[in-house]
């Protein structure tokens, strides 16, 4: 047996040793194949391994310096001094099994949705999971299919292939037997088959389809700005920290143990240690939320993203409507008998094997194809805005009728019409009903459907009127973008005034506007866009540039589609979203699949990205402001020449009633707000007035204390009243943070602040924590600097709310 292979310099077919193109391999031939190992064997994930995510929880930066500490704390100082570490140990376990639960989550959903292509074997066609597809393999294509592995054309029916994502040229390429096909590619019209040359790490696109499949935490505003804020405080904590090794080991003198504690109690709050965790624990939970919902997230930072769009572009076949539609009317326009135009219809519905709804809906209404022997098609284009067939009339097989062919179109009437023709009177006004209308034509020459001729001159006959399914949950997601301050552009291929009705059913309104009339600068198009809201007869390749152009304004855009012709608009927005029904290529480039159709599941999606940005950039703010009071701190203990005021057990304490467990809970709160760009500017306007504040007053407080107490507890006394000061400010950030103010947000705060009252009231909790307020003078003094510290942090930070809003 032999087969085409593809010449690697040329790509021309050249002989090789395989099998019949049109029964495919035999099952002895595959087993073979996969023996020798020829498989398509690239490992598509949709998340890390459960090593991945053991390695990048334990095995950073910050936990190998707070492990350090933490050694050094188990050796000289007592337990209490050393429960940071066993903080840091559980923080770690917890972002573990987050993101494991999310993993799991991910590989459920992705095996869900996971494209799999048929392929023929033993003369029958067989649906296979992509990893199955071993060499040589028979794979079958039609509209909306990926080209999974590289390969050459075996078997071609008026097949088209978009090579755009791998060359950037959005023309379709039209392809014949022995033409070479690149995975990463995608059918337009048309269908066949073609035999795999190259599969699995050895295929054109393997690598990028690997990339583009895996769970990753980077590349998103978030993360990228946490990474600079932790450069930054790196910078910021070496010099610090050796200026306060030098100041309480050697110049002060100090007893060693206690001197390495008190160091130690300095360096450990300047690191942010619990601010990532908390970032991946609230995406990793955002993703299994979404998952109970059928929304696999294929790149999770598009969690973020989706949270920041102020523009969606929908498209309505299939996000407004649902997939099928039904005929509901045959409008005769020169007089033909009706049965004869039924079965014209019949014959076009049966000589496309893969047809699209709207040729489904015709051969479902017409099933009598008559006596006619199809000669040639030309299937549906988005670019074309028609399909047709050539057939000779006559019973199949019968050569001596004398009657030349006949060729039919279907199509958009005002593509297929001159503009002043009055067939389109009668269009127009079913359009503004919300209907659906294609044109029944015959061509006005004798040429096959396949000459681009064959659309000129034609004859109208008859007005095929279809009605669409309008989804029941659009009119409410519709009217939640509205709400939310979330723009809505229907960008559709139909009929303006057809898509215009429909969007008034469903209550957006707006100006219909055909596409055809946009002008092309990008400028000038942003500006009509700004405008209008629906938008019928846009071409794929204008889809694109509609995205651009929204771009190019400042928009943050997402996109949503399930057919071919919105592959290269999905793939250019800042966030595609595609129907779990769509084609493979949507699916594809998309970084959001809604798995079970659901268009009400994207304010699901929202909201849930806004609940993730908003309450990082909440806990960021609690985070960065511990420790900017951190290193201020030590600035002043060594420029004064005093012992640091704080050991490890007291900052630890103050971090988990203030930060940590306070953290946890507005991490995974709800938050509606829009997010806004610019992260680390917004965290850094509110934490270093904070911080600034909460290191002078409690640096104050602690040198007051020096000049009260006097004897041998006096270190504990001064360290308890600035503990107190740097509780109490820390406390009001805490409260600023979480408002507005719910039931449970009022709980958190006064729960936090009883917690602090418990040791300050227990014995064997104040012996523990070493904190004991000595005397009445001094505490209530601590208490009077932290109550006018956080009043002046009160004005300031809403000085930074009218400053920058």
């Amino acid at each position: 047996m032999t087969h085409l292979d593809a010449d690697p310099q040329t790509g021309a077919a050249r002989p090789g040793t395989v099998t019949s193109p049109v029964t495919g391999l035999t099952a002895a031939e595959v087993a073979e194949r996969a023996a020798l190992g020829q498989v398509n064997d690239v490992p598509v994930r949709s998340s890390r391994s459960v090593l991945e995510i053991v390695r990048a929880n334990v095995f950073t930066r910050f936990n190998a310096i707070i492990g350090v500490l933490w050694v050094i704390m188990l050796v000289v100082a007592p337990i209490q001094d050393s429960l940071f570490g066993f903080v840091i140990l559980a923080n770690t376990g917890i972002g573990i099994v987050q993101e494991w639960r999310a993993k799991k989550t991910l590989d459920s959903l992705a095996l869900i949705g996971e494209v799999r292509p048929t392929v023929r074997r033993d003369g029958a066609s067989t649906e296979v999971g992509t990893s199955e597809i071993v060499l040589d393999d028979l794979i079958e294509i039609g509209p909306g299919d990926k080209v999974v592995v590289d390969g050459v054309c075996a078997e071609a029916d008026a097949l088209e292939i978009d090579e755009s994502l791998l060359t950037g040229e959005a023309d379709p390429v039209v392809k014949r037997p022995g033409d070479r096909l690149m995975s990463g590619s995608f059918v337009v019209a048309g269908g066949g088959s073609f035999q795999a040359t190259r599969v699995g790490r050895e295929a054109y696109a393997a690598q990028l389809a690997e990339e583009a499949s895996r769970f990753t935490l980077v590349h998103s505003e978030l993360r990228s700005g946490i990474s600079t804020i932790l450069k930054y405080v790196t910078w910021m904590m070496v010099p610090t920290a050796i200026g306060l090794i030098i100041s309480q080991l050697v110049v002060k003198e100090n007893e060693l143990r206690n001197s390495i504690a008190r160091t130690v109690g300095g360096i450990v709050p300047m690191v942010p240690e619990g601010l990532v965790l908390l970032t991946s624990v609230a995406f990793a939970i955002g993703v299994i939320r979404l998952g109970r919902k059928q929304c696999l997230v294929q790149e999770l930072p598009a969690i973020e993203g989706l949270a920041r769009v102020d523009t969606v572009c929908l498209d309505k076949t299939g996000t407004l409507t649902e997939g099928g539609m039904d005929v509901t009317g045959l409008r005769l326009l020169d007089g033909d008998d009706e049965t004869y135009v039924r079965k014209v219809l019949g014959a076009l519905g049966a000589s496309d094997p893969r047809p699209n709804a709207s040729l489904r809906a015709i051969a479902d209404a017409y099933p009598d194809a008559g006596d006619r022997r199809c000669t040639d098609t030309l299937p549906f284009s988005s670019a074309r805005k028609y399909s047709g067939a050539t057939f000779a009339e006559g019973a199949e097989g019968d050569e001596g009728t004398g009657q030349p062919p006949v060729t039919w179109l279907l199509g958009a009437p005002d593509v297929l019409l001159d503009a002043d023709d009055p067939a389109l009177e009668r269009t127009t006004r079913l359009n503004e009903q919300g209907l659906r209308v294609l044109l029944l034509a015959r061509a006005g020459s004798d040429v096959p459907v396949s000459d681009p001729d064959a659309a000129k001159d034609v004859r109208p006959t008859a007005l095929v009127v279809l009605e669409q399914r309008l989804r029941p949950d659009a009119a409410d997601t519709l009217r939640y973008f509205s709400e939310q301050d979330v723009r809505t552009k229907v960008v559709s291929g139909d009929n303006a005034v057809s898509v215009g009705a429909v969007a008034a059913k469903l209550g957006l309104s707006g100006t219909a506007v055909d596409a055809r009339r946009l002008p092309a600068e990008r400028d000038e198009m942003a500006e009509a866009l700004d405008r209008g809201t629906v938008f019928g007869r846009v071409a794929p390749r204008q889809k694109r540039d509609m995205v651009g152009a929204l771009q190019s304004r400042g928009h943050t855009v997402a996109m949503t589609g399930d057919g071919v012709n919105d592959v290269l608009a999905l793939k250019d927005a800042d966030i595609g979203v595609a129907m779990g029904s769509g084609s493979e290529a949507t699916r594809a480039v998309a970084q959001i699949v809604l798995l079970d159709n659901r268009f009400a599941t994207l304010p699901s999606v929202v909201a849930e990205g806004r609940r993730v940005i908003g309450n990082i950039t909440r806990v960021a703010t609690l985070f960065l402001v511990k420790t900017v009071y951190s290193v201020l701190l030590a600035v002043l203990v060594v420029c004064w020449q005093v012992e640091y005021p704080f050991l490890p057990r007291h900052l630890t304490l103050l971090s988990t009633l203030t930060i940590g467990v306070p953290a946890f809970f507005l991490a995974l709160a709800p938050d509606k707000e829009r997010a806004r760009p610019h992260f680390v500017r917004r965290v850094m306007r509110y934490a270093i007035p904070g911080g600034v504040l909460a290191a002078l007053a409690t640096f104050a407080t602690y040198l007051l204390a020096r000049h009260h107490y006097s004897g041998a507890g006096a270190l504990e006394a001064e360290t308890s009243a600035a503990t107190l000061t740097l509780f109490l400010i820390s406390l009001w950030v805490l409260a600023i943070i979480a408002r507005p103010y719910t039931w449970w947000r009022v709980g958190l705060v006064v729960a936090m602040a009883a917690g602090f009252l418990l040791v300050l009231v227990v014995p064997w909790l104040q012996e523990f924590f070493a904190l004991r307020l000595v005397g009445m003078t001094m505490p209530w003094i601590a208490v009077g600097i932290a109550v006018l510290a956080a009043a002046v942090l009160e004005l300031l930070w809403r000085w930074v709310d009218r400053a920058f809003a």
